[in-house]
């Protein structure tokens, strides 16, 4: 179980806009199935190691990733993800331009999402037990505003719950699990 940090809610729009970029998003994707260089992320994702450098340093500006320098050797720099609960002001409380920040990194991470399913459904086949390991759920809830708030701590409290600390068990793999809720308009 990992220990839940607490809730970070970002305000500032150049880190939103750093949340939002396609490649800082692939980066810290990378990042977080352990630590790597720019060129091994250069290589993962097709780019240089000057392009990647640029968005490593742009991420750690606003604290998505970290050196570490246990790692290093020379000048070659070693990069980790930054852990944490980061959330985002209700929409009562967006600038435009945050509005305009969250909805493209909303945008990008539903095609990630069908990317994701594309990708599972693609290699099924080859996955022995994991094939049967896609969950899907459909539900409609009748709440009020302060229970689906509820409802969302208590998601993120399940996820802290199941998330075992480096060193997983043996057969464990990563699993990616979305929550979306949408109130149904008329």
């Amino acid at each position: 179980m990992a220990e839940q940090p607490p809730a970070q809610e970002i305000t500032d729009v150049e880190a939103l806009r750093a949340f939002a970029h396609p490649m800082r998003q692939k980066i810290e994707q990378c990042l977080r199935r352990g630590p790597a260089n720019s060129a091994v992320l250069a290589r993962e994702l097709g780019e240089s190691t000057g392009l990647v450098s640029y968005h490593l340093r742009q991420l750690a500006k606003h604290g998505l990733v970290e050196e570490v320098p246990e790692l290093a050797k020379g000048r070659e720099r070693w990069w980790r993800a930054v852990p944490g609960d980061r959330r985002f002001p209700p929409y009562s409380r967006q600038t435009p331009e945050m509005r305009e920040a969250l909805t493209e990194m909303h945008r990008l991470n539903l095609a990630e999402l069908i990317d994701s399913a594309r990708r599972f459904e693609e290699a099924r086949d080859t996955l022995g037990p994991w094939a049967d390991a896609a969950l899907f759920s459909r539900a409609t809830l009748r709440v009020d505003p302060g229970q689906l708030r509820a409802f969302f701590e208590e998601y993120i409290a399940l996820l802290y719950r199941y998330s075992a600390p480096e060193g997983n068990a043996p057969g464990a793999r990563t699993v990616l699990v979305r929550l979306l809720g949408i109130p149904e308009t008329d």
